[in-house]
C-alpha cells in the first residue's frame, strides 16, 4: 500500500509541474489559434489515448493553459434568424480528473502548444 500511495504522489506532483508548464506555454501562444469549425474558442484539441474516456467528449486547451471538455450545438428553437446565433459552444472546465488521466492530457497539451510555437517561429 505505501507504493501505491508513493505512486500517486509522484503522479500528483507531476500533474502540478505540468499544469504550470501548460500555462505557461499557452501564455506564450498569442494570438491562441481558433479552434476548427468553432465561432467563438479558442482552443486546441488534445489527444491522448491513455486518458480516453466514453462520457467525455472533445477535450481542448484553451489560453489560460486549462483543460476543458467542448460541448457544440445549434439551437434553432428560439427562431434564431441566422446560423451564428443559433450556435451554442460550451467549454466545460475538467475538473476531478484522475492525476494519471491529467499527466496524459496536459503532456499532449504541452506538446501540440509546442508544435504551434515552432510553426510560428519558421
Amino acid at each position: 500500500m505505501a507504493r501505491k500511495q508513493q505512486a500517486d504522489l509522484l503522479l500528483e506532483r507531476t500533474g502540478l509541474q505540468l499544469r504550470q508548464l501548460l500555462q505557461e506555454a499557452a501564455g506564450k501562444l498569442q494570438p491562441f489559434p481558433p479552434f476548427p469549425g468553432a465561432f467563438f474558442t479558442n482552443a486546441i484539441e488534445v489527444e491522448a489515448k491513455a486518458a480516453e474516456s466514453s462520457g467525455r467528449g472533445c477535450i481542448v486547451v484553451c489560453e489560460d493553459g486549462e483543460l476543458y471538455e467542448l460541448e457544440m450545438s445549434i439551437d434553432f428553437s428560439d427562431d434564431a434568424e441566422d446560423p451564428v446565433s443559433a450556435r451554442d459552444e460550451k467549454l466545460k472546465k475538467l475538473d476531478g480528473l484522475h492525476p494519471r488521466d491529467y499527466v496524459a492530457l496536459a503532456y499532449d497539451a504541452i506538446t501540440r502548444i509546442t508544435e504551434q510555437l515552432m510553426e510560428r517561429s519558421e
